[in-house]
């Protein structure tokens, strides 16, 4: 028997490994900006183009992401019972999160 992609064990697990990332990755960001902060914009700006905090950025638009379609689908799941509305709930929330993820990775690496 097949399983469902995000069923389960593995929902959890995602959710839990993506939590850890944005719980850890946040107060560092933050740290880093407060105890150490740019005297200009263009010091602020060339920290935060550097390879190290775009990575980082990268990986926690994508986890947060990520964490917000787990719980959110595990939501609708659980809520919205009609098939049909369900797909569409699932759709939206779906579009609507690649859509914010396009917008903040344009914003991170920039055109």
């Amino acid at each position: 028997m097949k399983k469902a992609p995000l069923s389960g064990l593995r929902a959890w697990l995602i959710q839990r490994l993506t939590a850890v990332y944005l719980l850890v990755s946040l107060p560092l960001f933050i740290a880093s900006f407060v105890f150490d902060p740019p005297g200009s914009y263009d010091a602020w700006r060339e920290r935060a183009s550097s390879a190290f905090f775009v990575a980082a950025g990268g990986v926690f638009i994508v986890a947060l992401l990520v964490h917000a379609w787990v719980g959110l689908r595990d939501v609708a799941l659980d809520y919205v019972k009609p098939l049909p509305l369900r797909i569409g709930v699932l759709a939206l929330l779906g579009f609507g999160l690649v859509g914010m993820g396009a917008w903040a990775l344009h914003a991170l690496f920039g055109a």
